[in-house]
């Protein structure tokens, strides 16, 4: 998958998680929980998403490399390779 296909799908799945973001104001470097405002139990539901859907274990340690939309895609397309 490309970076740009990860990364839709990365604000597709936060979105489903926040669904009061609104998907045209995330901004690529937006912090999850400092500026989107996710607790740690959204970004839990959002790591298991991910896991759902791409098949990716992202483990706890890893956590602070998926922090903004654009750090998430590149991390992403590093596991999927």
């Amino acid at each position: 998958m490309t970076y740009e296909t990860l990364y839709a799908l990365f604000i597709e799945e936060l979105v489903n998680i926040a669904p009061d973001l609104d998907p045209a104001t995330i901004r690529k470097d937006d912090q999850l929980q400092d500026d989107l405002e996710l607790d740690s139990m959204d970004v839990l539901n959002l790591v298991a998403a991910l896991h759902e859907r791409l098949g990716v274990d992202i483990p706890e340690d890893d956590y602070v490399l998926i922090e903004t939309p654009a750090k998430a895609a590149t991390y992403l397309s590093t596991r999927l390779k």
